[in-house]
Order: C-alpha cells, then sequence, then structure tokens
C-alpha cells in the first residue's frame, strides 16, 4: 500500500465507483478504498434480509413469511434509470453494460385527490386519460406535439417562446394547460421535485419533457429502467471497469487520516501505513469538516405481499405525488420493484417511499404515500442527512460528492459527476472520454 497514485478514493457509492473507472480508463493509476465490507456506500442493496432488521435495529430475526433472506437484494436508496439519460449511457460506453441486466419498469402514477393514474406521455393514453377532461386534453395534445418538435438549435420550432427567457409559467399560459395538468407535466414528465422550474426560462423543462418521452420510447411501458438483484450492482459494474484497468480494491479499511501537506492532499493513512495521491475523490462520510448539511431525507422501506392497489397489480412501478396535491413544497416518490427483479422472496413487493424532510416529523409528511401501500407487512424507516462540499477541492485536491437526493432517478447524481471530473481534470466532461480503449493492455481475455 505504500505506493504513489494518481488518484485515490474512498467509499464505493456509486458516484465514487464510476469516477474510479473513469479515470482508469483514462490511464490514472488509482486506488479505492472503503471502510465497509461490501461495495456501494450509501447506495448499496442488502442481502441477506436478516442484515436488513440488523442494520435498521430491529429486534429479532425476519418471519418464516418472508421466505430465504439470501433472496432479497434490499435497496437503501431507491432510483429508477431513465432509458435515455445520462446513466444509461455511461453504462452503454464504458460497457459495464455486459455485467449487468435491466427491466423495464412497469408503469409511471401520479397521485392526485387522493387516487392514482398513470401518467399519460404519449398523445394516445394522453387522449384516453381520466385525469383530464376533453378539451383539456386536446390543449395538452397540442402542447405535447410542440415539446416533440422543439429543437433548441431551430428558431423555427420555438412558436415565439424564446427558450431562454420565457419562463416555464409563461409556456404553459400559451397552451391554456390547467393547475392539474401543470402539475403532472412538471412533476411526473419533468421530474421537478419543487415548483421553483416555473420562473425559470423554459429551456431545461422542455429538455426534461423530452428525455422523458425519448425514454418512453424506447421500450413503451415506462422510460425506467432497474437492474435485476438490485441498484448494488451498479457500483460493483463500475468497480470491474476500474479493475480491468489497473485500478486497485481495497475493502475493510479503516481510514485513519487524509494526509494534507501546504493545504494539499498528499496521502491517505490505513492501518499505519500511507497510500500517497495526487488527488482524492471520497464521499461526505470521510470528511465531516469539508461538507455543510444542505437539508434531510426520509425514506421508508415498506415490504409488502401484494401489489399496489390501482396500479394493473404492475410488478414494478413509480408513482409521484406532486406537493400541490398534499400541501408541500416538495414532491413525495414511491418506487416498487417485486421478487420478478430478484430483489425480494417470491410473491413479495419492496415498495420505498421517499421525500425530503420540510417539517419536524417527517413520518407524518410522508404518510399520504405510505396510505397507498396498506397493508404493509415490515416498514423501516431512515432519515439521512444531505452534505454538500463546502470547499470546491481547487485548492486541497480533494473533490467530494454530493449524498443522495430525494429524486428516483439518477440524473442528478450524473450531474454531481461531471461536476467532478471537470474539477478535478479542468474541462468539461465528454462521454467519449469513458469509450474503453480499443487496443488496451487489461483486455478482460487475458483477465480471466
Amino acid at each position: 500500500m505504500n505506493e504513489e497514485y494518481d488518484v485515490i478514493v474512498l467509499g464505493t457509492g456509486l458516484t465514487e465507483c464510476i469516477l474510479s473507472g473513469i479515470m482508469s480508463v483514462n490511464g490514472k493509476k488509482v486506488l479505492h478504498m472503503d471502510r465497509n465490507s461490501y461495495y456501494g456506500g450509501e447506495s448499496a442493496s442488502i442481502t441477506p434480509l436478516e442484515d436488513l432488521y440488523k442494520r435498521f435495529n430491529l429486534p429479532g430475526t425476519p418471519p418464516e413469511s418472508m421466505g430465504r433472506g439470501r433472496d432479497w437484494n434490499v435497496d437503501l436508496i431507491p432510483k429508477f434509470l431513465m432509458a435515455n439519460g445520462q446513466l444509461v449511457k455511461m453504462l452503454l460506453y464504458t460497457e459495464v453494460t455486459r455485467y449487468l441486466d435491466f427491466k423495464v419498469i412497469e408503469g409511471s402514477f401520479v397521485y392526485k385527490g387522493g387516487k392514482i393514474y398513470k401518467v399519460p406521455s404519449t398523445e394516445a393514453e394522453a387522449l384516453a386519460s381520466s385525469l383530464m377532461g376533453l378539451f383539456e386534453k386536446r390543449r395538452f395534445r397540442k402542447f405535447l406535439v410542440y415539446v416533440a418538435n422543439f429543437d433548441e438549435n431551430d428558431s423555427r420550432t420555438f412558436e415565439g417562446v424564446d427558450p431562454k427567457k420565457t419562463t416555464m409559467r409563461d409556456v404553459y399560459k400559451k397552451f391554456d394547460l390547467g393547475q392539474d395538468v401543470i402539475d403532472f407535466t412538471g412533476h411526473a414528465l419533468a421530474l421537478y421535485r419543487t415548483d421553483d422550474y416555473l420562473d425559470q426560462p423554459c429551456q431545461e423543462t422542455i429538455n426534461r419533457i423530452k428525455l422523458y418521452s425519448e425514454s418512453l420510447a424506447r421500450y413503451g411501458k415506462s422510460p425506467y429502467l432497474y437492474p435485476l438483484y438490485g441498484l448494488g450492482e451498479l457500483p460493483q459494474g463500475f468497480a470491474r471497469l476500474s479493475a480491468i484497468y489497473g485500478g486497485t480494491y481495497m475493502l475493510n479499511k479503516p481510514i485513519e487520516e487524509i494526509v494534507i501537506e501546504n493545504g494539499k492532499v498528499v496521502g491517505v493513512k490505513s492501518e499505519g501505513e500511507v497510500a500517497r495521491c495526487k488527488q482524492l475523490i471520497c464521499d461526505p462520510s470521510y470528511v465531516s469538516d469539508r461538507v455543510t448539511k444542505v437539508g434531510q431525507v426520509i425514506r421508508v422501506i415498506c415490504i409488502l405481499s401484494h401489489p399496489i392497489k390501482n396500479t394493473n397489480d404492475a410488478n414494478s412501478c413509480q408513482i409521484i405525488i406532486p406537493q400541490n396535491q398534499v400541501n408541500r413544497k416538495s414532491d413525495i416518490y414511491v418506487c416498487m420493484i417485486s421478487s420478478a427483479h430478484n430483489v425480494a422472496a417470491q410473491g413479495k413487493y419492496i415498495a420505498i417511499a421517499s421525500t425530503t424532510v420540510e417539517t419536524a416529523d417527517p413520518e407524518k409528511e410522508i404518510k399520504p404515500a405510505l396510505d397507498l401501500l396498506e397493508p404493509i407487512e415490515q416498514k423501516f424507516v431512515s432519515i439521512s442527512d444531505l452534505f454538500a462540499p463546502t470547499d470546491l477541492g481547487t485548492e486541497s485536491q480533494i473533490f467530494i460528492s454530493r449524498t443522495y437526493d430525494a429524486t428516483t432517478h439518477f440524473e442528478t447524481t450524473c450531474d454531481d459527476i461531471k461536476d467532478i471530473y471537470k474539477r478535478m481534470m479542468g474541462s468539461e466532461f465528454d462521454f467519449e472520454e469513458m469509450k474503453r480503449k480499443k487496443n488496451d493492455i487489461y483486455g478482460e481475455e487475458e483477465q480471466q
């Protein structure tokens, strides 16, 4: 371990593993350590089920009705992949897809007036949906056609809208869309957590709706994908990529000290030895003095013996409760998967509700989501602090990832990865940089 590395990475969360994969493919010498005995850090999938009970300090062991403990892989942080989103692009470019299998999530639903409805995102679905009246449907269809044809590089598609100046609120007015439609467009299609976007220029929102529609077009049922055996497979896939390109991995390594000289990181001390480095990447748990708390997220993992009501017995789905519907500032999300994804025992379902904490009683805040899931066989409640770096890393060369937020997709995580990359390398992130080198010396054939 007493060696010199270009980059040391602490923590094996998804952000850290993707960055170590990119750095290794780019020829950097990488050492990757984690104090835990498993991959994934905060974004791990816990198996067997007994370990989940221990982690949440539940007395006793899981009842026999839960089946075999090792049939479970329970995500600590619920997220899906947008089929046309940045993470899928990263998986394809690095060919990490060869280590994983994905299934399409069967449906996306939105909450209105205490009930849930399928999110209409194609013209046909919009016209058949019971979310809107007939005239509203026509206006919404016009809006969807406008978005589909919109091209930020072709002003002929703007129809009098200036993408960099016109607010989204004004675009909704232009198409005369009512509040309920605005709610599900902003929150279930553009996937915003709050309504702040309404007064921002509309380009970002239109592009988000396009991403949703294009992702949906790829597989048809919903725009979301999910890996078999749980999200914990994702960091492991990128860790394998890093290892193929010469990255060194060490789990169960207590980190005693990050060694700083003249304000700049020079190494990491573990079990009495110092590994030297030029740059360091880590999650907030390794550098509590360099991060600030920016909020909290409550997540409730629920084990069910039934699909969620009014979802056509889907074996997987997402439900979005727009904040307006429950008098909140931020949305509440439910991600549901099941034994169909090799994450639960036969006939069991895992639904994870999450939201940004706004009051002193987070469990009350998340109740509207839990009411949709009853009866719940077992609940695991966690309230996590959200941290962001106070130090951009320019001086210290310590680059800290942000805590995973309440969103149910990986777009914000990918934005963080691109941001850290830019600060470390001094240049914009380019997906081409992630492509495996065709004549690499660490070809997989030699490794087998």
